[in-house]
């Protein structure tokens, strides 16, 4: 009996120590490097199973032995579903940092950048060619005026709907509009934040230059409240266009008196709305313009502006601008 009683013993202890054993090598290769020497990036379907990513990834390369990684995620995942999308994985990523990944859904984050002064449709086209994103743009006529989306850089996630894409574009566009019209400067010619918004967009399809926003809307604001046209070209292309395509070739004197409301050589004020997507700095511009006595400004042939308080000072500044323009003409032929 005692011999017996000592086998069962020596039995059991091994037992204990197979069983130590094996856990160990089960640890060791659940958190070793795994195999890859490349990044991997992989899209986890939704729905997907812990026995479905383990397959899809050791088909990757980027674990060794799918079993180990489904027995891992039971053993120490504490639960924790892992979540769909796309993920970047590291060289060498241990089965168990994958597993960490995936859990926390620590996505790739992709970007898009919506420039400033763009139209409606040059925004649903940026949107509609974006890499990773799911279901169609709306229809443009949607949109029923310009100016829906803020410019500025959007983070997105792979499988992200583009029509939710778009729905933020105008929700910071909304919230932009409205934080900035508290802080406008008092006595300002814009009896609404579509006002504003307005005169903003016709200041960013003037100017390139971050630092002639103000000036430029302190030369409209002084217009506005003399009762002067703006005679500004950007609305004129845009009575001709709608926005709808580039006009393509120089304005003419005929163009700047096409009877049509966007026309501000024609009819005095601001248009009845938008005429691009302008940027959060030509809105906060149009709201806090540059206090000045300038009424005229023409392209001064180095991308900027030249700016003139009298008629007669703007026309030098016209004639000087259309010298370069013919010096420039002439070396181009």
């Amino acid at each position: 009996m005692r011999r017996w009683l000592t086998v069962a013993a020596i039995l059991a202890g091994a037992g204990i120590l197979a069983a130590g054993a094996g856990a160990w090598w089960f640890d060791r290769e659940f958190r070793s490097p795994g195999p890859s020497g490349e990044r991997v990036t992989i899209v986890i379907p939704g729905g997907a199973s812990v026995a479905g990513i383990a397959e899809q990834l050791e088909a990757a390369g980027v674990v060794e032995k799918a079993w180990v990684f489904r027995w891992g995620v039971r053993a120490f995942g504490d639960g924790r579903p892992l979540q769909a999308g796309e993920y970047r994985l590291d060289p060498h990523m241990s089965a168990s940092a994958v597993m960490l990944l995936l859990a926390e859904g620590r996505r790739v984050q992709r970007r898009l950048t919506i420039p400033e002064g763009l139209a409606n449709r040059e925004v649903l086209a940026l949107v509609a060619a974006a890499d990773a994103l799911s279901g169609d743009v709306p229809d443009a006529s949607r949109y029923q005026e310009e100016g829906a989306f803020l410019p500025e850089t959007y983070f997105y996630a792979y499988g992200d709907d583009r029509t939710e894409l778009l729905d933020r574009m105008e929700d910071e566009m909304r919230k932009t509009l409205a934080e900035l019209w508290e802080t406008r400067a008092e006595g300002l010619p814009l009896d609404t934040p579509k006002a504003a918004l307005t005169l903003a967009s016709i200041i960013e399809k003037e100017t390139g230059l971050a630092a002639e926003r103000p000036r430029i809307a302190g030369v409209f604001v002084n217009r506005l409240e003399r009762g002067m046209a703006l005679q500004s070209d950007p609305t004129v292309i845009f009575a001709l266009t709608q926005g709808e395509a580039p006009l393509g070739r120089a304005l003419t004197y005929a163009d700047l008196e096409i009877d049509n409301p966007y026309n501000t050589y024609v009819y005095p004020g601001l248009p009845p709305g938008p005429i691009a997507n302008p940027g959060r700095d030509a809105i906060a511009a149009a709201l806090n313009p540059m206090a000045t006595d300038e009424l005229y400004f023409v392209a001064d042939g180095t991308g900027g502006h030249a700016f003139a308080k009298t008629l007669s000072e703007h026309n030098q500044n016209v004639a000087r601008w259309r010298e370069i323009r013919d010096r420039a003409t002439e070396t181009a032929e």
